[in-house]
């Protein structure tokens, strides 16, 4: 999972989204548990300003 830190608005709604529970809002930082994703891209449709993409994705 690739995180645009300068997009990202760390509201936190792809932690939510994510039905691996991968992903951990810490203060201003996202967090993601690469052994729990299996991205899946439900955190990446969801994301409302883009800043997150898988790893191969253009």
């Amino acid at each position: 999972m690739l995180i645009d830190k300068f997009k990202c608005l760390y509201c936190g709604g792809c932690v939510g989204t994510c039905p691996q529970n991968a992903i951990t809002l810490m203060e201003v930082n996202i967090v993601v548990d690469e052994d729990a994703c299996n991205r899946c891209g439900t955190c990446v449709k969801f994301c409302p300003v883009g800043a997150l993409k898988l790893e191969g994705e253009k």
